[in-house]
């Protein structure tokens, strides 16, 4: 299931709980991030088993520079069993562009 920016934004004014994951590269989460905890998307097999043991059933929405990679890392965690995982749709380009 994915998710528009819209939705996230108003999860952010609603102060929902959710799991925020950047798969971006550090450089570009240095540039501007939405808070997200930074696992780069080659790194997220590896970080799996972690993010299993704490996060498996909780909701989790990735989000990248447009949507690409975290739609990548969303479906390596759906096979791996994750129960709710969404995707930004258009990523930070897509959130730019509506708020700036």
């Amino acid at each position: 299931m994915d998710i528009n920016v819209q939705e996230l934004k108003e999860k952010f004014e609603k102060e929902e709980k959710f799991v925020l994951i950047d798969v971006r590269e550090r450089h570009e989460h240095q540039d501007f991030n939405l808070g997200g905890a930074l696992i780069p998307l080659g790194e997220i097999p590896r970080a799996i088993p972690e993010l299993k043991e704490d996060y498996q059933d909780k909701e989790i929405v990735l989000y990248c520079r447009s949507g690409n990679r975290s739609g990548i890392a969303q479906e390596l965690m759906l096979r791996a069993g994750f129960k709710n995982v969404r995707n930004l749709l258009g990523g930070v380009l897509a959130w730019k562009e509506r708020y700036g």
